[in-house]
């Protein structure tokens, strides 16, 4: 059969190499299952991908004929080995023994059917497959079930031309195969329109929309068509020219593609973009869909203004004309659509250029250009030659175009080093766009010149297989205008303004303190006025400062500026050096011409030669401030000014703001403006006079006071005996207070963003439905107030309010709110947040008409009928209309009575048979009616005998639903109680009941009274819609109050009131499907969780506790509602398909991919419902959505709702490595892309985007990959490609992962919207109802005509029932994403985009950069950038609270610390970051503040609230010390004051975490109500909330700090899953080292050195609180991880920690142990960021660890053996005592690794001496030198620290002391340290272990919510599982 090579030579005819599919399958399996091992599931090798689809048509023809489907697997085999002969690829060798051995069994045991032989067989085989589904299928199948069927009669042919000889195929065969070709071409795949189909056309394809559209873009008249050249076919012959040929186009894009060569899969892609654009477009802009036939020319001119608005600012900022240019008498409209696709096509294929907007302007700007030479026949003015119509190669724009510039973008990201290398010697993405900001850029010329300067490589080196083309010389490029450098210096830079006013308005306000009288009125003194003034000499000196920095921060871009740039930097830095020396000179010139304020001013106007030299030089320098602030109160004018590119304009501005493209003109309106200014004004007062009474004023007496006071007694060597003033002292106090000073306006910030913020939502409406009661009393209205929101209305809107009365009118309300309520309440129990009776009390019936009343739900009229029957019972009174006024009284209960009795009358006379039976109904009720209108009822009727009647009735409905299998009794049983009923009637009820029953007998004339209703259609208990009506018939009459509290479910009523809540908020009217605007869903998944396995819900951990057990107590009426609904009789679910269920179930309560893409699919099914609800009119939504579909015709009826969906939705998800999950053999990646296929086999609108690599031709010896972007859809039972574009390189190796990850997948995104969704997040149906709402947000017009650019919502937070940890993290975040971004968006406008569920205006943001930025590490927080950037750029960002969407967070202590440390890092990076710089420096002063405090100021205000406390305990160490603190504590003024302990306070607070709960308590206030608030704010803080948030401080300023000097930010996997483990002390320690327990235990020692050694102010309360706090800070950095860790305190656990911790401490690194398995490797990458920080970094590093000499230097004067000397020897001393012990340590080390093991008794006798030689010493210490037990503790205190900052600086040092030899002592030393820190950390956990109370309180702390909810968390964490529940 084979050789061993995998091939058998000369076997059979030669067969011929068959020609490739198009499209193909990218699988070659069937529906693939979890566990197939078969080899079918294998997969092709990605070498030999083009042979996949034989295969696959092997396995799809198998059960057909499995003989043909053998040839064709043979057929693919000999293909294999033509490709690869040797089996060299990867995987192939083995693939190709798997399919000889099948093929050796197949050949064995198949049989011929249709003939003897193989030849005639497949070609019999050929011929019925082409009857069967070709010949007619084109008018009987869908476009996607002929394109696979085509797909499958190619790939017969061809392994039908290898076996049959080319002379045996016979005519017919041919003609078959020509027939299957011409359809193969039009029955392509296709994502959306199936443009090329014949036959039967989808309903999208009829849409006039999509006609017109298409014919548009298929006018190419007038259009010079591509020539085509084609060689000669025999190169000797010379007469033989070279011949051209017309390339046929279909449409513009085709003729742009042969014009320039672009790929057909971005051509194709585009077509279908475009057409969709254009048709949603135009149909929104006709009112009439008659004589649709032409593309409305307004429409293409909108969207030319869409996507060249941008292009228009490029080329009008850079002073060149347009080549958007229509000459006169061209087709205006042709034209614009060729500029408008030729656009897009660039942007398709642009790859990681799509990052550079302006790049793009550029290559379109010269492709425009040769578009109009073309067309024109133009001259090209470089070459002199006329513009050709030559066709090009498909990738011709892709090789010639993107590749050039790619490269420089890749070679300029290698040099990054992963992140590692310094922002300023690599230029990002930024730096490269920037590069087109000036006219610079035109040098490249057109083709762009590969010697250009901009290609020029950095590095110049020319890798050997990079392009040959590219250069290879030159030094390293300057970045471009901006210079990311790692200093703190940049938040000075970039926030000038705001540290200037601070600064000065600090100044003013200690001298006015620092007066006499202390007061404010002290400025009209005229000596402190004078002092006052200076504060504009400090102005002067601080613009010195900006000017320097703006230089010397920005050298290394200088050879990139221009020289106007230059000049302006160098002329700003004279001018400031001139105002400082000038205004110093003035101002002491001014002291001899004293002033005060009134005779300033008044003589200012009398005489102005008489004022001084300062007075003028101040005016002067003034001027400029003073025309700032005119042209703040004119925004308008200031915008225009901007924006403007006159020279005029530009040279008079150039001194005021640089010339920049970005950046120009964000000024709000005046409302808004006024607004903000009125906002932190109020602010600012509040906090200026905080400060000035609290912080400053009660200081300046103490102050006065020591600088006064004469010291001499120091307790140490004192460096400056004869220092004034005692100025250290000064320092050491009022530093602390100036750090609170500069902090505080973040506190105030909280303060008044809470009560905005809480405000602003109350006149929003939210939380007016917060509870099921406020529910009830407001049901009535909600169906009125849906209707008026939610659905669309062609009325006039005054008219419709007055006809809110109108019967009819609620009836349609009804019926419209019926139709998305119940598929609200369904969706809901598919989830099982509900039960079925929850389900059925919670639907509105479909249709009101068969009663008339309204029919609200079951759970508003609870109990009504019983409490009604009650009340008639016993009613006292004889007259009719006081019961009836009685039940009017609620509006429920009448309604519940009359539908309770016509819906009885309904359904006993439809069940009766008899027509003499009808005729006694029917006169019963006539009766009734007659005595109601005649106000004889109580008089006609016993009201006693209706409770008997009732529990007749009950039991007779419940036997209508019962299913009786024997239906005879079950009949009988009917038929009693119906007579029952009717005997109660007549003879309890009536009183007159007889006659009726007498009546009805005499007209039979049959006197036997016991045969009456007798016979009933007993078949009616079948009918839906009757069954229904018993249902709720029943629910009316048993239902009790219990069903008030229905649903049960929290998150159910969570959904239910929010929805009904966003009813009465203010949002747009929902337009009508047709007229909304289009969107898509992106989504960015990599390899996280998509479905949970089996193996994973039941793996358990060590406690025992798998997921499922865990969610089935955490969730436990969620699992019993599921437990019911797949046992329900209905659903006759296999074990198989219930264990899919129960993994989908968990599943879908995970962070995991099905969850957010059920989620979002919710999108398509509202959207479903809605172009159902339209189509069918409200004819049709009266009679119910079940109605609609029975009486039209199914199918076209529901193809045109689904055509106008698609035409309005797409949703896909960028599954980054779904092509390598594909070909992997990892069972986990295996796993994701089955379950990921079978999310698009289930949802036929998800598409999936991913990155494939093939390998392409060997290039240099070298194989090389190539990269594709793939779209592709779930097809019969595997995946099918849509679009593939080739990619120049790898497109994610450059940026940061996501934003590339999204980047890619953009392309291939539809519409004008686009809503960007983490893979953790969810989304509801009753939300997704109301997106064609937030939509309109994008076409309500704002003041000054501004339209959203990006649309900002709310998120609710799903995992907040975890854990209380996962609690606070839910409130924390709910907080921030609901009154954090509402205060943000409105008054302050700085919202921007966070990476949520926001909505983006897609047009606005694919021509300006995409919806991130990606350059690796500075955008570390990606998403943030995309605001910056549409900020920048001219955008408006808004809020919207009345739609929101589920997020999951993070839920356990390390994962929470992950994501802080992330988003901490990210911060950092912004800080040095050119957005954060413009936007700072553009912004005015007001939305300035606002933008710092929202953003990076948090967190550097976080990092002040932490330095304080170190410089608060390190001054006062020093005074301690120094003896300082004792003297001047004799002073009784001094002594009293409590000022330094109140500046603190307010320090303390925001310490203390207390005002992150501030905004907390207010949202939760606000929708929950503010006693619930109250209760949940100390429930938190019962459960230690505040300990957490002061952690998570520790985490902030740790991250934030570290990333500014040394860098080192990277992506930090959080994780997803469920915390149900417990975190070891390894873990921890690692984790928590040096963020939480370094700097932890150096606070415990100050505080430590400081209560021993100090004798401070011991009765200030004030002082306990600060000292309080600040122990309550090192309790919680230091325990903190141990308290929220699950059984941290169980005492086996504890015990396996210790040991896991040594085991880890004790095991040496060294080249690839992980750091989680050893020490040295986790202490090698602890000090990562110090291997590649600047030499700034490790200066300002070893600058910080000489603090930790100060303990030594203190305590030594203080030991009783130093006899109070004051000279420095005692210091010195100690030194040798240190280096002493060191070194004997030294010997100890080396003595045992030299002589422990061959001389071990020379080692032992060296411990002896130095033991015996270590005694000697101390006896001598203690007897002579009178050294005490304490001297030995204090000395412990005083060298550890030392050592610890030997240590530090040892790490700075490290290549230094390696190249000494010293390293390993480091190393060692480290360890020690860690080893005491352990050890110091873990005995206290360790202590508390030995108290099992203990686990049992942190274990109640710890999850006390779920507790609330049932949660038996002691059985979970112990292991102990109940056997019955699991085995459910």
């Amino acid at each position: 059969m084979a050789s061993s090579s995998g091939t058998k030579p000369d076997s059979g005819p030669k067969r011929s190499l068959s020609r490739g599919m198009t499209r193909m399958a990218t699988r070659v399996v069937d529906f693939p299952t979890e566990g197939d091992d078969t080899l079918d599931s294998k997969d092709v090798p990605s070498c030999l991908a083009s042979i996949a689809p034989i295969f696959r048509v092997a396995n799809e023809i198998e059960k057909d004929n499995p003989r043909v489907a053998y040839l064709c697997r043979f057929h693919g085999f000999e293909k294999a080995h033509t490709m690869d002969p040797t089996s060299s690829g990867r995987g192939v060798r083995q693939f190709k023994t798997q399919i000889l051995h099948r093929l050796e069994k197949e050949e064995k045991e198949t049989k011929h059917q249709l003939a003897n032989s193989d030849p005639k067989e497949i070609m019999m085989y050929y011929h019925q497959f082409y009857e069967k589904n070709i010949r007619d299928g084109e008018y009987t199948k869908k476009p996607e079930e002929m394109a696979r069927i085509c797909q499958i009669a190619t790939v017969l042919y061809d392994v039908l031309k290898t076996v049959v000889p080319i002379a045996q195929i016979d005519k017919k065969t041919q003609k078959i195969a020509q027939d299957v070709k011409r359809k193969r071409e039009q029955y392509v795949n296709y994502n959306i329109l199936p443009l090329y189909n014949v036959g039967v056309k989808p309903a999208i394809m009829e849409l006039p929309e999509i006609r017109v559209a298409l014919l548009a873009l298929q006018n190419v008249n007038n259009l010079p068509m591509p020539k085509m050249h084609f060689q000669p076919t025999n190169p000797d012959d010379k007469s033989s020219m070279p011949t051209e040929r017309i390339k046929p186009v279909n449409d513009i894009l085709d003729w742009l593609a042969a014009i320039f060569g672009f790929q057909k899969g971005n051509v194709a892609n585009q077509r279908e973009h475009l057409l969709l654009l254009l048709a949603n477009i135009d149909v929104r802009r006709r009112r009439s869909l008659e004589n649709y036939t032409e593309l409305n020319s307004a429409t293409v001119q909108l969207l030319m203004e869409k996507f060249f608005k941008n292009y228009r600012s490029w080329y009008n900022y850079l002073h060149c004309k347009t080549n958007l240019r229509f000459p006169e008498g061209s087709q205006r409209q042709q034209l614009e659509l060729i500029y408008i696709a030729l656009y897009l096509l660039i942007w398709g294929e642009a790859s990681n250029v799509r990052f550079m907007p302006e790049c793009l302007c550029y290559i379109f700007h010269n492709m425009a250009n040769e578009v109009y030479g073309i067309l024109n026949s133009n001259v090209h003015h470089v070459s002199g030659e006329t513009y050709q119509t030559a066709a090009r190669d498909e990738e011709s724009f892709l090789n010639d175009v993107i590749t050039p510039i790619y490269q420089v973008v890749y070679k300029e990201a290698k040099r990054n080093k992963m992140g590692k290398a310094s922002h300023s010697s690599w230029r990002n993405y930024d730096d490269l766009n920037e590069y087109f900001w000036s006219d610079k850029c035109f040098k490249l010329g057109w083709p762009m010149d590969p010697k250009a300067d901009f290609f020029r490589h950095s590095d110049g080196t020319q890798p050997a297989n990079e392009r040959t083309n590219q250069p290879t010389g030159g030094g390293r490029k300057p970045k471009t205008n901006f210079v990311e450098v790692r200093t703190f210096l940049h938040l000075y830079r970039s926030f000038d303004r705001m540290w200037i006013f601070f600064i000065l308005a600090l100044q003013a306000m200690i001298i006015i303190a620092w007066s006499p009288s202390g007061s404010v009125t002290s400025i009209f003194d005229a000596d402190v006025f004078r002092s006052v003034l200076s504060i504009f000499m400090t102005y002067a000196f601080l613009n010195l400062l900006q000017a320097t920095l703006d230089i010397v921060l920005s050298l290394n871009a200088w050879k990139s500026l221009k020289f106007t740039q230059i000049l302006r930097y160098l002329l700003k830095f004279a001018v400031a050096v001139v105002w400082a020396v000038v205004l110093p000179i003035g101002y002491s010139s001014s002291t001899q011409n004293p002033t005060g304020l009134l005779k300033f001013f008044s003589s200012w106007t009398r005489d102005w030669r008489s004022q001084s030299f300062y007075s003028y030089a101040v005016a002067i320098y003034m001027v400029p401030n003073i025309l700032a602030v005119m042209l703040f109160f004119l925004p308008p004018l200031r915008r225009h000014i901007e924006r403007s590119n006159w020279r005029i304009v530009t040279l008079l501005m150039w001194w005021a703001q640089p010339k920049l493209y970005v950046g120009r003109g964000m000024h709000e309106d005046v409302f808004s403006l006024l607004k903000y200014t009125l906002f932190w004004i109020m602010l600012l007062i509040s906090k200026l006079a905080f400060s000035y009474y609290v912080e400053i004023l009660p200081l300046v007496a103490p102050t006065k006071l020591i600088m006064d006071m004469p010291i001499t007694n120091y307790q140490w060597h004192e460096f400056f005996p004869n220092a004034t003033h005692n100025i250290g002292v000064v320092i050491a106090i009022w530093t602390p207070i100036v750090l609170v000073y500069f902090m505080d306006a973040q506190i105030w910030y909280a303060i008044f963003s809470t009560l905005f913020g809480g405000i602003r939502g109350a006149f929003s409406h939210l939380g007016e439905i917060r509870t099921l009661g406020m529910l009830r009393s407001r049901f009535n209205n909600v169906p009125t107030a849906f209707s008026d929101r939610l659905m669309p209305s062609s009325e006039n809107r005054d008219t419709k309010k007055k006809k809110h009365l109108d019967e009819e009118l609620v009836r349609k309300n009804i019926a419209n709110f019926s139709q998305v309520w119940n598929e609200f309440i369904n969706s809901m129990r598919m989830e099982d947040l509900i039960s079925n009776r929850d389900r059925d009390l919670l639907l509105v019936p479909y249709s009101s008409n068969d009663v008339s009343v309204v029919q609200w739900p079951p759970f508003l009229l609870a109990s009504k009928i019983p409490i009604a029957l009650d009340m008639a019972k016993d009613f006292p009174g004889k007259s009719d209309d006081d019961l009836f006024e009685k039940i009017k009284i609620d509006d429920y209960m009448y309604s519940a009575v009359i539908e309770c009795y016509e819906t009885l009358r309904d359904i006993i006379y439809n069940l009766l048979e008899d027509n003499a039976d009808k005729m006694i109904v029917d006169q019963i009720c006539s009766e009734v009616d007659i005595s109601i209108h005649e106000q004889r009822f109580l008089s006609t009727f016993r009201m006693s005998g209706l409770p008997l009647l009732s529990e007749k009735l009950e039991k007779f409905l419940k036997l209508l639903l019962a299913e009786d299998e024997n239906a005879e009794n079950s009949l009988r049983q009917i038929i009693n109680v119906l007579q029952d009923i009717m005997e109660i009637i007549t003879q309890d009820v009536m009183l007159h009941g007889d006659e009726i029953i007498q009546a009805a007998h005499s007209v039979e004339g049959d006197g036997k009274k016991d045969q009456r209703f007798q016979k009933i259609k007993i078949f009616l208990a079948q009918n839906s819609t009757w069954r229904e009506k018993v249902v709720r018939l029943h629910l009316l009459l048993t239902v009790k109050e219990s069903a008030i509290n229905v649903p049960q479910n929290l998150d159910a009523r969570r959904r239910i009131t929010f929805f009904a809540n966003s009813l009465f908020m203010n949002m747009p009217n929902a337009p009508k499907v047709r007229d909304m605007l289009s969107f898509s869903v992106l989504t960015p998944y990599y390899k996280e969780d998509v479905l949970y396995s089996d193996d994973e819900l039941n793996k358990e951990n060590e406690d025992g506790i798998s997921i499922l057990f865990y969610l089935q107590k955490i969730y436990p009426d969620e699992w019993t509602n599921f437990l019911d609904r797949i046992n329900e009789h209905k659903n006759e679910y296999s074990e198989k398909d219930k264990s899919e269920l129960i993994r989908q179930w968990v599943s879908y309560r995970g962070q995991t991919l099905s969850r957010t893409v059920r989620g979002m699919m919710y999108y398509r099914k509202a959207l479903d419902l809605q172009c159902v609800l339209e189509t069918a009119g409200d004819d049709g939504v009266c009679g119910g959505y079940p109605q609609i579909l029975s009486e039209k015709d199914e199918i076209d009826f529901l193809g045109r709702a689904q055509a106008l969906a698609d035409l309005k939705f797409t949703y896909v998800v960028s599954c980054q490595i779904y092509g390598e999950q594909k070909n992997s053999t990892e069972s986990r990646d295996k796993s994701c892309y089955i379950n990921i296929l079978k999310m698009m086999l289930t949802y036929h609108s998800l598409r999936v985007a991913y990155i494939d690599t093939r390998e392409g031709p060997v290039n240099n010896g070298k194989p090389q990959k190539i990269y594709f972007s793939v779209l592709v859809k779930g097809g019969d039972k595997w995946d099918e490609e849509i679009y593939r574009i080739k990619l120049p390189g790898p497109p994610t190796v450059i940026g940061e992962g996501k934003p590339e990850n999204q980047n890619h997948a953009i392309i291939f995104t539809r519409g004008e919207a686009l809503q960007t969704i983490d893979m953790n997040q969810d989304n509801y149906f009753e939300e997704a109802f109301k997106m064609r709402n937030v939509l309109e947000e994008f076409r309500k017009p704002r003041r000054g005509m501004r339209f959203p650019t990006i649309l900002g919502l709310r998120e609710h937070i799903f995992t907040g029932s975890v854990s209380s940890l996962a609690w606070f993290m839910s409130n924390q975040e709910t907080s921030f994403v609901t009154i954090g971004q509402r205060i943000l968006a409105n008054p302050l406008r700085v919202r921007f985009h966070y990476g949520h569920p926001d909505i983006f205006d897609r047009l606005f943001h694919i021509t300006r950069g995409g919806i991130s930025k990606a350059s690796k590490v500075i955008n570390l927080s990606e998403d943030i950038f995309s605001g910056y950037n549409s900020v920048l750029r001219g955008g408006f960002i808004t809020h919207h609270e009345y739609i929101q969407v589920g997020k999951g967070r993070d839920v356990g202590m390390n994962q929470i610390s992950l994501f802080e440390a992330k988003v901490a890092n990210g911060n950092g990076e912004q800080t040095l970051s050119r957005d954060v710089y413009r936007l700072g420096r553009r912004f005015d002063f007001y939305r300035m503040l606002s933008f710092y405090f929202t953003t990076v100021g948090f967190y550097f205000s976080s990092m002040v609230t932490v330095l304080t406390v170190y410089v608060f305990l390190y001054g006062r160490l020093y005074m301690v010390m120094s003896g300082l603190e004792s003297e001047i504590l004799d002073s009784p003024a001094i002594h009293q004051t409590k000022a330094f302990e109140e500046a603190l306070a307010t320090q303390s607070v925001f310490q203390l975490g207390l005002l992150l709960v501030l905004p907390m308590v207010m949202e939760i206030g606000l929708e929950k109500g503010f006693r619930t608030a109250l209760g949940d704010f100390i429930i938190m803080q019962l459960q230690l909330a505040s300990v957490f948030f002061t952690f998570q401080l520790g985490t902030k300023a740790h991250y934030y700090g570290r990333t500014i000097l040394h860098g080192g930010s990277k992506y930090r996997a959080t994780g997803r899953g469920f915390v149900v483990f417990h975190a070891k002390f390894a873990d921890n320690y690692r984790l928590y080292s040096r963020s939480h327990f370094v700097k932890g235990l150096e606070l415990l020692i100050l505080l430590i050195v400081y209560g021993v050694y100090g004798n401070s102010y011991r009765s200030s309360n004030l002082y306990f609180f600060i000292t309080f706090s600040m122990w309550f800070l090192v309790a919680s950095w230091l325990f903190a991880p141990f308290i929220f860790n699950p059984s941290s305190f169980d005492w086996q656990k504890t015990v396996d920690d210790w040991t896991d911790w040594k085991r880890w401490m004790g095991n040496r690194g060294g080249i690839g142990i992980s750091p989680d398995k050893s020490w040295e490797s986790w202490w090698d990458e602890e000090q990562e960021h110090l291997k590649h920080t600047i030499i700034r970094g490790r200066i300002l590093e070893i600058m910080l660890a000489c603090r930790f000499f100060i303990y030594q230097y203190g305590i030594i004067y203080h030991l009783d053996i130093a006899r109070y000397s004051r000279t420095i020897l005692p210091y010195a001393l100690s030194w040798v005592v240190l280096v002493t012990v060191l070194l004997v340590l030294k010997m100890v080390s080396m003595g045992r690794r030299r002589f422990g093991t061959d001389f071990q008794l020379m080692f032992r006798i060296l411990k002896a001496l130095l033991f015996l030689g270590f005694m000697s010493v101390m006896t001598v210490l203690f007897v002579v030198c009178g050294l005490t037990i304490s001297d030995l503790f204090a000395a412990i205190l005083a060298f550890l620290p030392t050592g610890w900052a030997i240590l530090l600086i040892g790490q700075v040092c490290r290549p230094l002391l390696k190249r000494v030899g010293i390293w390993e002592s480091i190393k060692e030393l480290g360890r020690a340290y860690d080893y005491i820190m352990g050890i110091v950390v873990f005995a206290p956990v360790a202590i508390l272990s030995w108290f099992p109370f203990v686990l049992e309180f942190q274990t109640r702390l710890l999850f006390n919510q779920a507790f609330s909810r049932g949660l038996q968390i002691s059985m979970i964490l112990s292991g102990r599982k109940d056997k019955t529940t699991a085995s459910k």
